[in-house]
């Protein structure tokens, strides 16, 4: 669970689109795939004949604003400012020529994210221009934010009847690669198509869970570094499908095995490419930024567990001796802590978010978490005591949220975090998610139907 020190990326020249489309038909693309992020991070899109591209570049592309608050049993969420007190209306979709890529397992088809550029529209609401304003506000104080991301998940068998299986449901050990931990191969061909992507991935590997997988993301500008974790996302479903398997990042799939998380690595440079964390000659080689920045990470902890754990089912994963946090602690290289000091120093200096569950939106994720940051930059906050030993076991001056309904209200609460972020995207983001909480509240489960069907 490595990263790489933080580097400093050289921009290419943009091309004209004539010249892309062109380059793109020499290629062999016939079709353009253009997609963006809803709240939770679910690929949205459209695919386009090449010919119509350019004038879906010059034009935009129309898509009904209520999809970024869709439910996922595709329930319409009546958002505030959003879809039905509106009449559906629509936002229009961008497409970034730049990030134009040919889809490894899709012939003749090239990849193209989207971003929304109509404000009445909703990009008040929409996570990747949320991650924008929150590069733009470090950017007002000569700082860029770089952000690496590990993510785990679970790939799945489904079974004859219904419901799911572990692919190679084996024990195998935690850090185990080659064929008794993979045997169709499943991991190889998802770090050959990320590196056809232009992804950079720097690790991969079996993890502690049966049949779960780890692949870890070279560090980057936070926007830049993001869209490839949310690419990375969608190319490990749409590869995991085409082996006959379901890719999964639930935080909490099965009771009786390790949970999936995204841990977000966090550092600063200035415009000459210095790691502004970096700092030998302060206490532990850490610089006083670096501890403001991580000081209002933890001053906002419980709000930012509603991004960090955005499900109903991330809050089973927070468990004690789970390696996972339960308080707004942090420690140096302690694995059990909110965040982690990792032992690296020099470029690779930096601050490790452990919290986030792997089915948190990686755009909120990131975006939040540097809102928190720059807080705290901005306060001059100080930093609280270390953590020492096991966390979880420790007696912690804040707890985090037990549920995904506590963290919502902590987040609506926190006035400094929510003008941060936009009343719009708190709004519909709390709206969407508490018509969720509902929904399961009002679900029979299968563990009530086994508990008191007999007995009661």
């Amino acid at each position: 669970m490595t990263t790489l020190p933080p580097r400093v990326r050289q921009a290419t020249p943009e091309a004209s689109t004539e010249s892309v489309i062109d380059r793109l038909s020499r290629d062999g693309i016939r079709v353009v795939r253009v997609t963006y992020s809803d709240l939770h991070g679910i690929a949205r899109g459209k695919e386009l004949p090449l010919e119509v591209f350019a004038d879906a570049v010059d034009h935009g592309l129309a898509f009904c604003v209520a999809n970024l608050t869709d439910g996922l049993a595709s329930n319409v969420t009546d958002a505030p400012g959003l879809a039905p007190e509106r009449g559906f209306p629509d936002m229009m979709i961008r497409p970034l020529v730049e990030t134009l890529v040919p889809i490894p397992w899709e012939p003749a088809t090239a990849w193209c994210l989207g971003t929304v550029t109509d404000v009445a529209g909703g990009s008040d609401q929409a996570p990747r221009c949320l991650l924008e304003r929150a590069v733009a506000a470090f950017a007002e104080l000569g700082l860029i934010p770089v952000i690496a991301v590990e993510l785990e998940f679970y790939l799945l068998r489904s079974v004859e009847g219904g419901g799911y299986q572990r692919y190679a449901d084996g024990h195998s050990m935690v850090y185990t690669v080659g064929g008794r931990a993979d045997p169709l191969g499943v991991m190889r061909a998802m770090v050959d198509a990320a590196s056809a992507l232009g992804l950079e991935v720097t690790a991969a590997n079996h993890e502690f869970g049966r049949g779960q997988f780890e692949i870890n993301l070279v560090h980057g500008d936070a926007l830049e570094a993001t869209d490839r974790a949310f690419r990375f996302k969608a190319m490990v479903k749409e590869v995991a499908a085409r082996h006959g398997l379901l890719a999964t990042f639930v935080g909490k799939p099965f009771t009786d095995d390790a949970g999936s998380g995204l841990h977000v690595h966090l550092s600063c440079r200035d415009g000459e490419g210095r790691n502004l964390f970096d700092a030998p000659s302060e206490q532990r080689g850490v610089s006083r930024a670096a501890r403001c920045v991580l000081a209002g990470i933890l001053a906002h902890a419980p709000p930012l567990m509603a991004f960090l754990a955005p499900t109903i089912n991330a809050y089973k994963r927070l468990a004690p001796g789970s390696l996972v946090p339960t308080s707004a602690s942090w420690g140096y290289d302690n694995r059990t802590t909110f965040a982690r000091i990792p032992a690296e120093r020099g470029r690779a200096t930096r601050v490790e978010i452990r919290a986030g569950d792997a089915a948190a939106n990686p755009y909120l994720a990131v975006a939040a978490t540097l809102a928190a940051g720059f807080d705290g930059l901005r306060r001059d906050m100080t930093l609280g005591p270390e953590t020492m030993g096991d966390a979880s076991l420790a007696s912690a001056p804040c707890r985090l949220p037990r549920s995904l309904g506590e963290a919502l209200d902590r987040l609506e609460a926190d006035q400094i975090l929510c003008d941060a972020i936009g009343a719009p995207l708190i709004r519909a983001f709390a709206a969407m998610k508490r018509i969720e909480i509902e929904r399961f509240h009002t679900t029979v489960t299968d563990l009530e139907r086994n508990e008191y069907f007999w007995h009661l």
